[in-house]
């Protein structure tokens, strides 16, 4: 009997299941070096993140109030780690500067996956005077109350059609730019005229292949898709493998997550496929590589970062490693899951606040929300990935479009993919 993957793999991205776990892919939790040039080049010399890093005293102006809503306890949408990584992220810069010298007081209202749930985290939030709204993973925000409050809203990680033109800001753009990422590292790097797809086959991995087949589609690249279960034997993913290279495609792109990244790099290997394939940052995490060894030759992490040590990776570890519970060098952004969402939310954030109070303006949520907006120049926090909010005209609320590339060198290392240093995704946006 086939072996079914699953056991070694740390089960931290669950929920959503693919449709969210790609834009963790559009995240770079720690300063990787390189340069913010959207193009096809290895000799650019452009800037990166001009990180400002937290103080270290603590804030002495007037307290900022801030609401998140987060979706937990419902089976299949239950994401504690958001809250719990941001809370603990805001109690470390309540003690080293606070939100442009403010300190923080986070109220939290936990939404169940329903319109009617999150129209009462609003009411509720609404009610205890925030002036910021931050969203982890909801599906039903209620923009109409923030508007009517004129309470600004900003979010992490666009998830259903409407958030992409709603009224707030997402700092990553979801499904909808990291599959044009995709077409784009396809259609102008690897100049793929044909692609083979593997996706397990339920509703979060059909959202995103359907993402990607649109992002194809305006690329003018041909594409055949093969599905499974989520999880399947080895004997099932080398079938998958196989049926997707049958007709000796340009290139494979992988949407399985966990167990499944295992599972399809062990299939591919043993039936000695050489076709490149693009996967997300999921499949870049430590558990995987370790488990699957030189079979990850060939593969490409879209989102994925190197593994450096940087002041903003030493700060990542001391505000995470105590609730994480794991040694603080295992701590990296592929080892985040969904948590890594209200980690990197918060730091952009106080990152940009720190600039504004820098530059004498004063720092609320309506001003916070109008300098991310405008400003040009701006970064994740720590990352090589450039801010520019609105640039797509059809994604209004969407400010991160283009996307880090490595792929894998042997020996358990990853570095950046030749000749690539961003993949703009704006392109090849349906």
């Amino acid at each position: 009997m086939g072996q079914v993957y699953g056991s070694s793999v740390r089960k931290v991205h669950r929920g959503v299941h693919v449709m969210a776990l790609l834009a963790v892919a559009s995240l770079t939790f720690a300063a990787c070096g390189g340069s913010s040039d959207s193009k096809d080049s290895s000799d650019t010399t452009a800037p990166v993140s001009d990180t400002t890093v937290p103080a270290s005293d603590a804030p002495t102006g007037v307290e900022m109030k801030i609401g998140l809503v987060n979706t937990e306890g419902t089976p299949g949408l239950d994401f504690p780690d958001i809250r719990r990584f941001m809370s603990a992220t805001i109690d470390y810069l309540n003690l080293h500067g606070g939100m442009g010298n403010r300190p923080m007081k986070l109220e939290t209202c936990v939404a169940k996956g329903s319109p009617e749930t999150s129209q009462v985290c609003a009411q509720e939030l609404i009610g205890k005077g925030v002036e910021l709204v931050l969203l982890g993973l909801d599906l039903f925000p209620d923009y109409k109350t923030y508007g009517a409050a004129n309470v600004p809203v900003i979010g992490v990680l666009p998830i259903l059609t409407p958030d992409y033109t709603a009224d707030a800001l997402f700092l990553t753009g979801g499904n909808a730019t990291t599959m044009g990422a995709f077409a784009a590292l396809a259609k102008d790097h690897f100049k793929a005229k044909t692609i083979g797809i593997v996706q397990s086959d339920n509703a979060g991995s059909n959202s995103t292949a359907a993402s990607l087949m649109a992002a194809l589609d305006v690329a003018g690249i041909k594409y055949k898709a093969v599905k499974g279960g989520d999880n399947e034997t080895d004997a099932g993913y080398q079938g998958l493998m196989r049926e997707a290279a049958k007709d000796n495609p340009d290139l494979l792109v992988s949407l399985y997550a966990d167990a499944g990244c295992i599972g399809t790099m062990r299939g591919r290997a043993s039936l000695g496929i050489k076709i490149p394939v693009i996967t997300t940052s999921i499949c870049a995490d430590k558990d995987v590589l370790d488990a699957v060894g030189e079979d990850a030759m060939g593969w490409v992490f879209a989102g994925a970062s190197e593994d450096k040590d940087t002041p903003e990776r030493a700060i990542m570890r001391e505000i995470l490693q105590p609730i994480m519970n794991v040694p603080a060098e295992e701590i990296t952004g592929a080892s985040l899951g969904l948590g890594g969402l209200g980690y990197l939310q918060i730091m952009s954030l106080v990152d940009y606040a720190n600039q504004m109070q820098a530059a004498g303006t004063e720092v609320t949520g309506a001003s916070l929300y109008s300098y991310l907006k405008t400003t040009k120049g701006l970064f994740l926090f720590g990352g090589i990935q450039p801010i520019d909010c609105g640039a797509a005209p059809k994604y209004p609320a969407v400010c991160s479009f283009s996307f880090p590339m490595l792929e894998y060198k042997g020996a358990g290392k990853l570095g950046k993919l030749e000749g690539v240093d961003l993949v703009d995704s704006t392109p090849y946006l349906p």
